[in-house]
């Protein structure tokens, strides 16, 4: 392979990356899917193709502690894997762009700049998606680097969608709603009228139930409201974030209990939802093979907001003729698909449980009003065409 783009999606604990081939007629083609997981503590990295095949999965030295040597050990393995191969861009999932950066951005300093101002708003990413820009910066200086914002996909949404009723002065300071996990649903939005066609063009309300966990609403496959907001705390209960939240329960948090910032802070990101309401687990999958109550109540919740969030999104569409299910929870989840669409069966879904079982891309009957599918999601592919878009990649080199 003469030529590669690299994808990185950098957390607190893991690096996930897609090495993909210099697009041909047919697109960007994947040579790898990987990841540095348990970093700082049992670094770990895993790799397959793009037919599934193990590449590499071992364990590294205990000297990969934070993003950076999960960078150097990552950057070992390609060359190990693609010695002498040119890389032609690096691409990044960047969590929020704030109301500036509208679209996928080559990375310049003054762009980080700009960046590292919105860490506050979503601390639980940004710090890892920009430590991972400067690190390929420091030991790439000659690579292009591409920028890829979850919120760009929700800018052009209905002003009503993006406002947040507080004081006029307070909203020019760039307080408004952004939505998230925009990357995914730009990909589900491209791939519809191939999977989906009957709904593409109509009024479809995607479920990107993972860890982080939000609804977006699309009308012809264009944002027009999503659960996230300000901050990735709003809408779902998910993980470890509560979302949706009464504000005058910060304000006790603050003034009844004497919490610090950084505290609520910390019970905000790192200790609520699955995990504040059971005490166990902030992953389904342990909370659906318990059986204490509070793993039940847990999961009953997590329903229960998907199903009321549902419900609003019908009503800001008019009505709704497709569900989409998608991320970590919605694709291979089917117990809790099954819940969230029997909860919503008052719109019209009419569940197929063998189709949903296998996990068939239409989980739903033929004569169901709404049609209820499994789209797996690609926000990696995603960035990468993007940053061919930008950085002018086109097909194989003479």
């Amino acid at each position: 392979m003469d030529d590669y783009a690299l994808v990185l999606n950098a957390g607190s604990s893991s690096l996930k990356f897609c090495v993909y081939r210099r697009p041909e007629a047919e697109g960007w083609r994947l040579e790898a899917r990987g990841q540095i997981e348990g970093i700082g503590t049992s670094p770990r990295v895993s790799a397959r193709d793009a037919a599934g095949a193990s590449l590499v999965d071992e364990a590294l030295d205990h000297s990969v502690r934070d993003g950076s040597s999960a960078l150097d050990a990552l950057a070992g393995w390609l060359r190990s894997h693609y010695g002498g191969a040119r890389v032609l861009g690096v691409g990044h999932r960047v969590v929020h762009g704030g109301a500036r950066f509208t679209g996928p951005t080559i990375v310049t300093p003054q762009v980080m700049d700009e960046l590292r101002k919105l860490v506050p708003l979503a601390p639980l990413h940004q710090p890892h998606n920009l430590a991972a820009i400067e690190a390929v910066a420091q030991r790439m200086p000659g690579v292009p680097q591409v920028a890829c914002f979850d919120t760009s996909f929700h800018r052009g949404q209905p002003a009503v969608a993006e406002l947040v009723p507080l004081p006029r002065e307070i909203r020019e300071q760039g307080v408004q709603r952004y939505g998230f996990h925009g990357l995914s649903y730009e990909y589900i939005a491209s791939v519809l009228p191939e999977v989906a066609p009957e709904i593409a063009g109509g009024r479809v309300i995607v479920a990107h139930l993972g860890s982080g966990a939000s609804l977006c609403a699309m009308r012809n496959r264009r944002s027009v409201d999503c659960t996230l907001g300000f901050t990735p705390l709003d809408g779902l209960c998910m993980g470890t974030r509560p979302g949706a939240l009464d504000p005058g329960i910060v304000l006790h948090l603050f003034q009844g209990l004497g919490f610090s910032v950084q505290q609520v802070e910390t019970i905000l990101y790192k200790k609520s939802g699955l995990l504040g309401i059971s005490g166990i687990s902030n992953d389904m999958r342990d909370l659906l093979g318990r059986d204490e109550p509070e793993a039940r109540l847990a999961i009953e919740y997590f329903v229960h907001r998907a199903a009321k969030e549902i419900g609003a999104f019908a009503a800001v569409l008019g009505g709704v003729d497709g569900l989409v299910f998608t991320a970590g929870i919605g694709e291979n989840s089917a117990v809790i698909r099954a819940r969230i669409c029997e909860a919503s069966a008052w719109l019209g879904i009419a569940l197929d449980p063998d189709a949903n079982a296998r996990r068939a891309p239409r989980i739903t009957k033929p004569g169901s009003a709404v049609s209820a599918w499994v789209i797996p999601t690609n926000e990696e592919l995603m960035i990468a065409r993007h940053m061919a878009t930008l950085l002018g990649i086109t097909g194989a080199r003479a």
